[in-house]
C-alpha cells in the first residue's frame, strides 16, 4: 500500500509536524508501505498534484492550522482522496478548545471555567476576578497547539503580555483557572470491528515547570509513565472520560484526550487532539507500545481503518 505523508504546513508547529512526518513515514516503510513525504504549502496545489502519487491515500501528520483545523479534510473529501483521522467538522470543534468545552460540558464531562479575551474585549475583570477565586489562570491561544503561547499567570501584572503572547497565532485568547495538579494523557482507538477504546493512560511529568514547548518536544526534560502509575480507579476513569470526549465530538480513528489530575484524584478534561505528535518523544506511539502496538503497527491499523471509512 502506498499513502502520502502530508507535513509541514504553515502553522506555528510546523517544525513539529516536520519531525512527525519524518517519523511517520519512516516507521510506515519499515512496516512494509511505501510512504512519501510530502511537505505541503499549498492545498490546492496539492489536489492538483494527487493523480501523479499513485497512493491509496494520505497520512496526515500536519499539526495546527488548516492542517487540523478542518479545512484540509474537507477539501481532500471533497475530492474523494481518502485520509487518516477526523472529519471536518470534529477537526473544526477540537481546534476551537472553547466549542469542544461547550460540548465536553454538555456531555457530561468536567472542564474548567474560562473565557474568551480579545482584543476589543481583553476580560480584564474577568481576569481579576478568576484571580481571587482560583489563585491562578492560564491564558493560551483558543485554537493553538503544542502549548505555543501558553501563560500561567499568579497575579493580573503580566496579563496584558500574555494576551499578546497567545494572540500571536490568533485573535482569540482562552483565559481559564489553573488547575493545581499533573498532566495525563489517554489515546483513542477505533477498530474495524466498531469498537472504541482508550490505550493506556500516560502519567506525564515534567522534571521542572509546566509542560510547556520545551518540555513536551526536549528530550530527556519530561518523564512519561506508561501505563501510567496514577491509582487505578483514576486510569479506569480517564480511559471512560477520553471514549466519552472522543465520541462527543465525533472523532474517528483516534486521537488523544488531556487531562489535568488534581491532587484528590479529581479530572478535568481540556482538549481533543485529531491529529497529535508523532515524533520520537510523543506520546500516542508510548501508549500503543505499552498496549502491544509497534509504531508500524499502530500507523497501519489507522490508516486502514481511516481508508475505509465511508466519508459520504
Amino acid at each position: 500500500m502506498k499513502a502520502v505523508v502530508l507535513c509541514g504546513g504553515v502553522s506555528p508547529e510546523r517544525e513539529v509536524s516536520l519531525n512527525s512526518g519524518a517519523a511517520v513515514a519512516k516507521a510506515l516503510a519499515d512496516f512494509g508501505y511505501e510512504a512519501e513525504l510530502c511537505d505541503i504549502a499549498s492545498i490546492s496545489e496539492f489536489i492538483k498534484s494527487w493523480p501523479e502519487y499513485h497512493a491509496e491515500g494520505v497520512f496526515i501528520a500536519l499539526h495546527g492550522g488548516w492542517g487540523e483545523d478542518g479545512r484540509i479534510q474537507a477539501v481532500l473529501e471533497a475530492f474523494g482522496i481518502p485520509y487518516t483521522g477526523s472529519g471536518p467538522e470534529a477537526c473544526m470543534l477540537s481546534m476551537d478548545k472553547t466549542a469542544a468545552k461547550l460540548i465536553f460540558a454538555n456531555a457530561g464531562l468536567p472542564v474548567p471555567s474560562g473565557f474568551i479575551a480579545t482584543r476589543g474585549d481583553e476580560g480584564r475583570g474577568r481576569a481579576e476576578e478568576y484571580l481571587r477565586k482560583y489563585g491562578k489562570i492560564i491564558v493560551k491561544p483558543n485554537g493553538g497547539g503544542s502549548t505555543v503561547g501558553v501563560t500561567i499567570l499568579s497575579d493580573i501584572a503580566g496579563y496584558g503580555a500574555a494576551l499578546e503572547l497567545a494572540w500571536q497565532s490568533e485573535p482569540k485568547a482562552l483565559v481559564e483557572e489553573f488547575i493545581e495538579g499533573e498532566e495525563a494523557t489517554v489515546p483513542v482507538m477505533e477498530s474495524i470491528d466498531g469498537g472504541i477504546f482508550a490505550l493506556p493512560a500516560i502519567h506525564i511529568k515534567p522534571k521542572s515547570g509546566f509542560y510547556d514547548y520545551k518540555n513536551k518536544y526536549t528530550s530527556g526534560c519530561t518523564e512519561y509513565i506508561c501505563p501510567s502509575d496514577l491509582p487505578a480507579e483514576t486510569n479506569d476513569r480517564l480511559a471512560a472520560l477520553a471514549v466519552m470526549a472522543h465520541r462527543s465530538l465525533g472523532c474517528r480513528s483516534y486521537s488523544r484526550v488531556d487531562f489535568r489530575v488534581t491532587p484528590e484524584g479529581g479530572l478535568y478534561v481540556l482538549e481533543v487532539n485529531t491529529a497529535p505528535g508523532m515524533t520520537a518523544t510523543s506520546l500516542v506511539p508510548k501508549s500503543a507500545k505499552a498496549y502491544g502496538l509497534s509504531f508500524g503497527e499502530f500507523l497501519d491499523e489507522v490508516a486502514r481503518f481511516s481508508f475505509a471509512i465511508d466519508r459520504g
